[in-house]
């Protein structure tokens, strides 16, 4: 069905808008018959083969369709010889170009160059981090979004169209269409699939809601724990409790618990999140995200994922800080900027009497001799002024620490003036 009801022409792709409207630049190069090598990018069923075919077509360039799933350097050769042999210019489908390792995808490098090959690679997974840079700096990289219900429920009514000119009496009412068009989840591949799948059980039926629910399941939610969908997923987890925002933070934990993600990455991710985003402004949430991660060692799925809720409404709503990130960020750029700078001879380990008769730890204040544990010294290397890289907000428990830090600032500065007198 899905190949029967393939756009011939451009203006029958539907749900790629940007692409096809008269002012695109693709619609302008399908139109002048100019075929470009692109990446298109984007989930399953949302027009990157029929794409690349209109492209070849319009160009009136021979095509050839491999999968990068089973092909490999030898095939890619096989296309550049006949290209060669035939003395013209092949467009090459590459599906699944993600697939193709660094070597593989060096193969193409001069052939698109010379213009033997006209490369249009589709892709599922971010290009940025599958492919070389070599590789896309030649090639345009175009982005597909999962087609709307809108589009889903002409695409199906096409196909109900093109079932009923074989004289049946198959038909789904409007309800049964607008749940078909959302089970797809944007993959017109899918819809049409399931189509074709009520056809072949009833073609004179005509389907209502509940029939065709009962007949196909709905199709599992969009989750892959090695692709986009995983880092995208734990980015709006991440940004959902930084913004205090615990139903949000709920909402995309489950939804990657239930996309099949492992629960031990997640407890990570929360650890990481307590000491990114709250910090000290509410110390107590570090340890709640390690009990989380324990709870779940001890007990497993699904009763351990509580903790991990539990942690995550924590963390949601508890009060933010990154002023402990930011201290480290700055810290360690300042590390690198003052690597060759030694420790204060004063500051020194001087366990033996050769390293003290060399002047280590001469000079130190013990903090606890004085009344109030406060000496004013130097910490950092001699040739570096004091740096001021902890600077904790006035939000939950780092006002106290704020306060603490100014009251330190000000006794040093009462030491100081002491000395001078």
């Amino acid at each position: 069905m899905a190949y029967r009801l393939r756009p011939a022409c451009l203006k029958d792709v539907e749900g790629q808008g940007e692409l096809t409207h008269e002012q695109s630049w693709f619609a302008a190069a399908i139109k002048e018959g100019r075929a470009v090598s692109c990446i298109f990018w984007g989930p399953p069923g949302v027009g990157k083969t029929t794409l690349a075919t209109l492209m070849a077509k319009s160009a009136n360039m021979a095509f050839a369709h491999l999968s990068a799933v089973s092909a490999g350097k030898k095939e890619v050769q096989a296309v550049v010889s006949k290209a060669k042999s035939e003395n013209r210019s092949y467009v090459l489908f590459l599906d699944e170009i993600h697939r193709f390792n660094k070597a593989q995808q060096d193969v193409l490098l001069p052939y698109i160059e010379d213009g033997t090959l006209i490369l249009v690679g589709a892709t599922t997974e971010n290009p940025s981090f599958t492919l070389n840079n070599a590789l896309l700096s030649r090639c345009r990289v175009i982005v597909l979004k999962a087609l709307d219900i809108s589009a889903l429920t002409e695409i199906l009514q096409r196909g109900i169209q093109t079932l009923q000119e074989q004289e049946s009496e198959f038909s789904l009412d409007s309800d049964a269409l607008h749940w078909l068009a959302k089970a797809a989840d944007g993959d017109a591949r899918y819809a049409l699939n399931a189509l074709q799948g009520l056809f072949e059980a009833d073609a004179l039926r005509a389907w209502n809601l509940t029939d065709v629910q009962q007949q196909w399941l709905r199709r599992q939610g969009k989750y892959d724990r090695n692709g986009d969908a995983h880092y995208d997923f734990i980015s709006a987890l991440h940004k959902s409790i930084r913004s205090s925002d615990a139903d949000a933070a709920c909402y995309w934990l489950a939804r990657m618990l239930e996309g099949g993600e492992e629960p031990r990455y997640l407890a990570r991710r929360l650890i990481r999140i307590a000491t990114e985003d709250i910090g000290l402004a509410d110390p107590k949430a570090l340890s709640l995200c390690l009990d989380a991660q324990r709870m779940y060692e001890i007990l497993g799925s699904p009763e351990g994922e509580q903790g991990l809720f539990e942690a995550a409404i924590y963390l949601a709503l508890a009060p933010k800080s990154n002023a402990a990130y930011m201290a480290e960020k700055a810290a360690r750029k300042l590390a690198k900027e003052t690597q060759d700078l030694d420790v204060p001879m004063h500051l020194k380990n001087a366990p033996t009497k050769l390293m003290k008769g060399l002047g280590h730890g001469e000079g130190y204040q013990y903090a606890h001799h004085a009344s109030d544990a406060v000496v004013d010294q130097d910490h950092f290397p001699q040739e570096m002024e004091a740096v001021s890289l902890f600077e904790p907000t006035e939000r939950g428990f780092e006002r106290r620490l704020r306060e603490r830090k100014v009251w330190l600032e000000e006794r040093r500065d009462e030491l100081r003036k002491d000395v001078k007198i």
